[in-house]
């Protein structure tokens, strides 16, 4: 876009000719009559969710099951991994901002994107392609159309490596993988529908935002269902901002703990663009309240567990002994010797042993012995005939 550098004449002037013109009585009767009729069907909405509030639960409850992503299938992608992702996720977030989408625009783009994964193979240069066609049709199922972006700015977002007709041929493709199954319950449709009963404040909404996309860019989130999700963000903000808590009113699953305990974990490194997005005033600078809540449990846990300081282990000294001050003639000693280049084999041998009836400690040498060569016993027989030889010699001396 090109500034005019000199000032115009003409736009400070005022001119008696102005071209403003005031709507007309029946200009003004119709717009009174299309704001009627929009108080009506408010209200009318109004009245048929509060009629029809447990069918509608009950219902919306079927469907965040059936439009769940597998993430099994999703893991044995042979090209798209899941570092990838949070690149994806700050792509998605920069454009839905740029064309100023709904929040459950971006929730639904996401989650159309993690179906498809599921059940189509993805090649790493068409990963960015099939986000900007989940996108796309998102934005077509619930925002307005002024606001539905147009291929050739996604193509333009994408520094146009992609073909306009790719884009189309995406989106085709998209939707007849997941069987023109478009619908599903975003965290901030569940989201919307709890803060309304607790009558909570716009910080807490704005909050439970941010903790919401946050849960977008990791692995451990994708199948979670999004009322989990939200009513684990809506805790989790509650307490970062101090709000009071009443354990009576509200009993937390284990499956919301355990998403919060999760989600909690995630806080510390949050995406810059996320971070960006939610530091504005008009989205109550949750991201900086976060920092500074974690800035702030950090300090605390330092004080309640200060580091214990390295602790100086003295020197341990050897007491002189008689042979240190009267040292005399050095022995063999005993163990594995190499004389000429060979091993010897140790005297003595390793472990308790006996020698003449006297047992010996382990380890201490003692010189080794000749075993006593056994003298032979003769049997029973050859005893009796050397006593029959010499009795008859006797008989023959007498």
């Amino acid at each position: 876009m090109a500034y005019q550098r000199e000032p115009c004449d003409t736009y400070f002037v005022e001119s008696d000719d102005s071209t403003y013109q005031q709507p007309s009585m029946r200009d003004n009767l119709k717009m009174k009559i299309l704001q009627r009729r929009e108080q009506m069907a408010n209200e009318l909405s109004r009245l048929a969710s509060d009629l029809y509030i447990e069918d509608i639960t009950k219902h919306m409850h079927q469907m965040e099951m059936d439009t769940l992503p597998d993430v099994a299938s999703i893991d044995i992608q042979q090209e798209i991994q899941w570092f990838m992702r949070p690149y994806l996720i700050d792509f998605l977030i920069e454009a839905h901002a740029a064309f100023q989408l709904l929040p459950e625009t971006l929730f639904l783009a996401v989650n159309l994107l993690d179906r498809y994964c599921s059940k189509r193979v993805v090649y790493k240069r068409h990963y960015q392609l099939v986000g900007c066609a989940a996108l796309l049709i998102a934005a077509k199922y619930g925002d307005k159309k002024d606001r539905v972006p147009m291929i050739r700015e996604l193509k333009s977002m994408c520094c146009s490596l992609y073909d306009e007709e790719m884009f189309t041929q995406m989106e085709w493709h998209v939707l007849n993988t997941l069987e023109w199954v478009i619908g599903h319950p975003t965290i901030d449709t569940w989201m919307t529908l709890k803060l309304k009963d607790q009558n909570e404040d716009l910080q807490v909404e704005h909050m439970a935002l941010y903790l919401s996309e946050i849960s977008l860019y990791h692995k451990e989130f994708v199948s979670r269902k999004p009322s989990v999700m939200a009513h684990a963000s809506i805790t989790l903000a509650r307490a970062i901002l101090g709000r009071p808590y009443d354990e009576h009113s509200e009993q937390l699953e284990h499956e919301v703990q355990s998403a919060m305990i999760d989600l909690s974990q995630k806080l510390d490194r949050p995406s810059q663009v996320l971070f960006r997005k939610h530091v504005s005033p008009h989205t109550s600078r949750v991201s900086s309240i976060v920092d500074a809540f974690l800035r702030q449990q950090e300090m605390l846990s330092r004080a309640r567990n200060p580091p214990t300081p390295p602790v100086e282990i003295p020197s341990i000294q050897k007491p002189v002994s008689h042979q240190d001050l009267y040292p005399g003639t050095p022995q063999k000693p005993y163990g594995n010797t190499t004389i000429n280049g060979y091993l010897t084999p140790p005297i003595t041998p390793d472990g308790e042993y006996f020698v003449n009836g006297q047992q010996y400690a382990k380890g201490f040498p003692q010189p080794p012995r000749c075993p006593v060569t056994p003298t032979p016993q003769m049997n029973h027989h050859a005893y009796q005939g050397q006593h029959y030889q010499a009795y008859r010699q006797d008989l023959e001396m007498y």
